[in-house]
């Protein structure tokens, strides 16, 4: 029996979220918000609170920095359940931050690494990791000092029984190096959104992107917001449409449906069915600011869960339990 259902490797930090801007800022203005939220940040947080809210079992590996953030981060993902055994607090250094400017329906993202681009290989407890049934990394390229060894991993995990699966998130350097095309070869389920997609095929057209990304992973799953999800496995094209929702926030959406989708893959079910929960979760995620505001309210969670099909007696007893 394995310990986790998920084991997470990744990057731990809060968001500042300033909304109610100006529609543009201009350089030596004082410029005014109307309202701010902090709150647990990061892809690889998130999803990890999300998935644990949701009734599993996640073991964390990350890192922290020695000071006042890095202990709220902890405080914060350790209320979902998460285990949390594994973050190393890295003496002198400071935790990441990230500061999102929402912009009508986009934004601005502006993030402080810190220690994101400190841990490495040796700092990874791979009995620890591999005591899980599945293994997800988010923020690839926020993982500096872990990139070369994430190839190496992934293989020992998919021989020790584990499946693996990978969100890359964004490059901010727009480069997208080889090295995530090394780390590929033993990703079960890839989940980009739309342009990351294009960016991982080099290719205009999330379609297409699609074609060529499922000759690499085994299951393709690309999020379009709020055209839904498309997901491709082998030759098979399955697309499930997004919940209506009256969105507040969309920081988080897609980590929320990495979730949902995992949460319905690591157990076996119909890729219809692991489409159907994602967007289940994403549409959640994006009714409160903050990626992981509306899943720390559990009375509302679990009612919008019954509402929209995403919650089975099952997962009532497992959250029950926990």
């Amino acid at each position: 029996m394995s310990k986790f259902d998920v084991s997470v490797i990744g990057e731990l930090n809060l968001d500042l979220i300033m909304s109610g801007l100006p529609p543009e800022l201009t350089l030596e203005r004082e410029h005014l918000g109307t309202g701010l939220s902090i709150t647990l940040g990061s892809s690889t947080a998130i999803f990890a609170h999300n998935l644990s809210s949701v009734g599993n079992k996640v073991g964390f590996s990350s890192s922290i920095g020695s000071d006042p953030l890095g202990e709220i981060c902890l405080k914060r993902l350790g209320e979902s359940g998460v285990d949390l055994s594994r973050v190393r607090r890295m003496a002198g250094k400071t935790t990441g931050l990230t500061i999102i400017l929402p912009h009508g329906k986009q934004r601005y993202i502006l993030t402080y690494p810190g220690t994101m681009f400190e841990m490495c290989g040796k700092d990874l407890d791979l009995d620890y990791i591999f005591n899980a049934k599945h293994l997800h990394v988010a923020s690839y390229f926020l993982q500096q000092g872990l990139q070369a060894s994430l190839p190496d991993v992934f293989r020992k995990a998919k021989a020790a029984g584990l499946s693996t699966s990978l969100d890359t998130n964004d490059d901010p350097e727009d480069r997208w190096s080889s090295g995530v095309h090394d780390l590929l070869k033993y990703v079960d389920v890839l989940l980009p959104n739309e342009r990351e997609a294009c960016k991982l095929a080099q290719v205009d057209d999330a379609e297409r992107a699609a074609d060529i990304l499922s000759q690499k992973v085994a299951v393709v799953v690309i999020k379009r917001g709020s055209q839904g999800a498309l997901a491709r496995v082998s030759k098979d094209k399955f697309v499930a449409p997004s919940f209506n929702v009256q969105a507040i926030d969309h920081v988080g959406a897609g980590d929320s449906f990495d979730a949902g989708f995992l949460h319905e893959f690591v157990r076996g079910k119909v890729i219809e069915d692991c489409l159907k929960f994602g967007n289940v979760l994403g549409a959640l995620s994006v009714t409160r600011p903050g990626g992981t505001e509306a899943f720390r309210d559990a009375e509302y969670r679990d009612s919008f869960l019954r509402a929209h099909g995403g919650v089975s007696d099952e997962q009532d007893v497992a959250r029950t339990k926990k």
